[in-house]
């Protein structure tokens, strides 16, 4: 995981400010739920500890996103290394806008739009873009964690009903999306074939 603090409380002290003195004091209640908030939003990896900060963190929803956002972001702040530097600054802000809404789930609803071409069994005209969100990029990529390995990939292309998959899914839904085209080829020459016999 490159240059994030170790997955602790204890992490955090190591940053100037924090004095280690007024640790207990400081790192309680809703403070401490923050601190720990950032350490496990910033990692692939959720540990049992994490549940109640995380818990606490995706509570906070408003009807508006950009409120949700805010409101996530406000809660982050209360830890007093969320200001140590611009880089915990930008971290904090990616994890508000980007945590829990850049699985491969949440893409392939966020960037559904209208299509030129009826997507598969719904009947419905619309598609899956393929361009990931800045505040997407921005989470996962964020230097200040290790994010990069579980961060979605796109299979296909949008005008052939491409989604967004989870890595360790990509083989199996390449595979899948390959034969799909494939047969639906097949069906298309296949019936343009028989429209030119009939005189179409």
């Amino acid at each position: 995981m490159r240059r994030l603090l170790s997955l602790s409380v204890g992490g955090l002290l190591s940053l100037p400010s924090i004095p280690a003195a007024h640790a207990q004091e400081i790192l309680t209640g809703d403070t401490r739920l923050a601190c720990e908030a950032v350490l496990c939003l910033a990692s692939s990896q959720r540990p049992d500890e994490c549940t109640p900060s995380v818990r606490r963190f995706f509570s906070i929803q408003h009807r508006r996103v950009a409120d949700t956002i805010r409101g996530r972001s406000n809660f982050l702040r209360l830890c007093p290394a969320s200001d140590s530097d611009e880089n915990m600054r930008r971290l904090v802000e990616s994890i508000a806008a980007g945590a829990g809404r850049c699985s491969a789930q949440a893409l392939n609803h966020t960037l559904t739009a209208p299509s030129a071409r009826p997507s598969e069994g719904n009947g419905h005209l619309s598609n899956v873009g393929n361009v990931m969100p800045a505040y997407c990029t921005a989470y996962l990529t964020n230097p200040y964690t290790d994010l990069q390995a579980t961060r979605p990939v796109y299979v296909g292309t949008p005008e052939r009903g491409g989604l967004w998959v989870e890595p360790e899914e990509y083989a199996q839904a390449q595979a899948a999306y390959n034969a799909r085209v494939a047969a639906e080829d097949d069906s298309n020459t296949a019936n343009r074939t028989d429209n030119n016999s009939s005189g179409f």
